[in-house]
């Protein structure tokens, strides 16, 4: 029997080997889609207490579309804008509970609450809103388990930062002494009273309508959202220093997150990170500085900048600022020079510190 010739024989060799690979490819695949088919279908309520024409609400949908997409249409989600599941203040506790299923959160509402994260809204330590926000979440991301241990923290961001804009003009903070303000954040509240001034409480939602009163006689707000909110229709003095910025978060519930699938919670997770932190505020940022030439160029409203001397007046007059908040952090059983100098490290490191 004449041999085998091992030449003619290797091509036909190779085509079973390629045909195996395929086939265990396929395979693979196959199983792939089987496991995400069985994932049961979610469907998430995103709570935002902004108005529906808001820059942040696009990007929330956008991270959310995403999310379908790479869980292959597992999980959906709707936005819910402008207080429609609950109140500004009662953000945090709705997604403890499961109102709803994520929510968009200002720490500051709650004076007390989250010591540690109030230190980001200390004045002038943010430079811009972009960096900024990458460098708050990469921050916080040490102490959102403890401090917001009731829910699962998604991540943390900024908008640019914003001023002091008044019915009179506001030059030193001994024009403080008298007013009523309405601050941004418990942190801000405490420079208020700190410069002799009064706090007066409202939403960002509810804030014109306190000025128009005359209920409030300035506040503190980022630049973009004073048109947005028609606060421009009540104010006319804008204090061109970026004076602090507002902390805020996007959090789960947690019994929600639990009781996805593997394949799921990897897909949340790869959307909680601090690339996604900027990502989403980046928009917000754009608008918010665009805000302050809009302002400029409106009739009957004057942007005006300090002198050397009075921006110096004003960091010497908020710097106890500091060493009160200090105290709520160190009450919560945190080591405040280490939080704040670890924030400092961040906005260095994403090139957003004043």
């Amino acid at each position: 029997m004449p041999l085998t010739n091992p030449i003619k024989t290797r091509p036909r060799h190779a085509a079973r080997t390629s045909q195996l690979l395929l086939a265990c490819s396929a395979a693979l695949l196959l199983a792939a889609s089987a496991v995400q088919a069985q994932d049961k279908p979610v469907a998430l309520k995103l709570s935002s207490w902004v108005p529906a024409q808001h820059p942040l609400n696009p990007a929330f949908q956008a991270w959310a579309e995403d999310i379908k997409k790479e869980s292959g249409g597992s999980i959906s989600s709707t936005l819910f804008p402008s207080e429609q599941l609950g109140k500004a203040f009662d953000h945090y506790d709705m997604a403890r509970d499961g109102i709803a299923d994520f929510a968009y959160v200002n720490p500051g509402y709650q004076p007390g609450r989250f010591p540690v994260m109030a230190g980001a809204s200390l004045p002038f330590l943010f430079a811009n809103g972009k960096g900024g926000s990458a460098a708050i979440d990469a921050w916080y991301r040490n102490y959102a388990a403890k401090e917001m241990k009731d829910v699962k923290f998604c991540f943390a961001f900024v908008h640019d930062p914003g001023t002091l804009h008044s019915r009179k003009k506001i030059t030193l903070p001994a024009d403080m002494k008298g007013m009523k303000v309405r601050p941004a954040t418990s942190t801000v509240g405490q420079m208020v009273t700190l410069l002799g001034g009064t706090n007066v409480q409202a939403s960002a939602s509810e804030s014109r309508d306190m000025l128009e009163r005359g209920v409030a006689d300035a506040i503190a707000f980022p630049w973009g959202s004073i048109s947005l909110f028609g606060i421009d229709k009540v104010v006319k003095y804008h204090m061109d220093v970026p004076l602090y910025t507002t902390p805020f978060v996007w959090v789960m519930n947690q019994s929600k997150y639990d009781a996805m699938s593997a394949s799921q919670k990897k897909v949340i997770d790869s959307h909680c990170t601090t690339e996604w932190a900027e990502k989403v505020a980046s928009s917000w940022a754009d608008f918010e500085y665009g805000g302050h030439a809009k302002l400029a160029s409106l009739t009957g409203h004057e942007v005006y900048k300090l002198t050397p001397a009075q921006l110096d007046a004003w960091k010497k007059a908020v710097a106890p600022a500091e060493a009160q908040w200090a105290e709520g952090v160190k009450k919560a059983g945190q080591d405040p020079k280490a939080a704040m100098d670890s924030l400092k490290q961040s906005l260095a490191k994403y090139k957003s510190a004043l």
